[in-house]
């Protein structure tokens, strides 16, 4: 299998997270896809390969031009500003503040900004983050491609993630959607439907708004119930779409301490599901956050609950890309995602 990767992770590297209000160590580190990178290198079936530059179209056609443009320009005018380093919102545009009086003017200064593109504050935008983001989406269509080519499968070691950046937004560690840019662009250049199946602990919301309406793309995740898991608010089970695209958005939330063996029956589940959609290329956002001992998460999964998980992906018998997103236990997280990979490939 073809692994993506690039060395330009490293330039997004904060140091903070503010969680419940107070400043943190951030769990999106570098040595999460550092970690991953020396796993696969001691397996020869998988072969690393450099990522294209596909340039900034693909993005703009699922992000909003004035979040591409905020990501580009803010931490420079925030660090003239101020001369810190790592910046997270002053305030948010909650939707309470101006209801009934319509949306504001897009911000003029990247203070503003930062409330306005970002609606969390796990996200710091740092100094190398935008090139980052982009060389994460890079990545992510390079193993795309490889696909269109023809391979069985591929996989694109993205880091930053992406699956909790919406089309006007980020936050979640996210800040372009890596898995929706690649599935926009495989149905809109082949005019075949595709399947997102996100397996992150953490519903992946970004993903779900971007194709909540669209009848092509579809959205299936198992994730941590939001009545109790961040991004709490979205991935009901009753969220199923809307217009064109109602009954293709499938929600699985899953209770406390969930086990390998629930957990593969309810991805079992879903995999009939995919079938019958009849997808040409299924894009997986793998987050092994899932993992029993992951320090932000509480399902139970077990590295060899991963290769479980790889051989249900396998037998649909559809061509896969799959994507990095999450997984925070820095010793685990290479075995686990080799163990996934390795049951994709059989």
């Amino acid at each position: 299998m073809d692994v993506v990767w690039t060395d330009l992770h490293r330039l997004h590297s904060p140091q903070h997270e503010i969680n419940m209000g107070q400043p943190i160590p951030t769990y999106e580190k570098p040595s999460r896809a550092e970690t991953i990178r020396e796993q696969l290198a001691t397996d020869s079936s998988f072969r690393f390969v450099d990522r294209r530059e596909f340039g900034i179209e693909p993005i703009e056609a699922v992000h909003h031009a004035g979040l591409i443009a905020f990501l580009e320009t803010a931490w420079a005018e925030l660090n003239a500003r101020t001369g810190r380093t790592e910046f997270f919102p002053e305030a948010m545009l909650h939707p309470g503040l101006r209801a009934g009086m319509g949306n504001p003017p897009l911000p003029t200064n990247a203070v503003s900004g930062l409330g306005y593109w970002c609606y969390e504050t796990a996200t710091p935008l740092a100094e190398g983050t935008y090139t980052a983001a982009r060389a994460s989406v890079d990545v992510a269509l390079t193993a795309a491609q490889i696909v269109l080519d023809g391979a069985s499968s591929s996989y694109g070691l993205c880091r930053p993630p992406g699956h909790h950046a919406a089309a006007d937004v980020f936050g979640g560690f996210c800040f372009f959607n890596n898995a929706a840019i690649v599935a926009h662009h495989i149905a809109s250049s082949t005019g075949s439907k595709v399947t997102v199946l996100d397996v992150d602990y953490h519903h992946g919301n970004g993903t779900q708004q971007i194709f909540y309406e669209r009848d092509d793309v579809q959205f299936v995740s198992l994730h941590g119930d939001p009545d109790r898991a961040y991004p709490w608010y979205i991935g009901y089970e009753e969220e199923t779409g809307a217009g064109a695209g109602r009954g293709s958005t499938i929600n699985v939330p899953l209770a406390a301490e969930t086990e390998d063996d629930v957990y593969v029956a309810r991805l079992a589940d879903v995999a009939a599901k995919i079938s019958a959609f009849k997808p040409s290329v299924v894009v997986v956002s793998l987050g092994v956050d899932t993992y029993w001992n992951d320090p932000i998460s509480d399902l139970a999964l077990t590295t060899d609950g991963y290769r479980r998980c790889g051989e249900v992906v396998k037998s649909l018998g559809i061509p896969t890309v799959v994507l990095q997103e999450g997984g925070y236990d820095i010793e685990a997280i290479g075995r686990n995602v080799h163990a996934w990979l390795s049951g994709l490939q059989g």
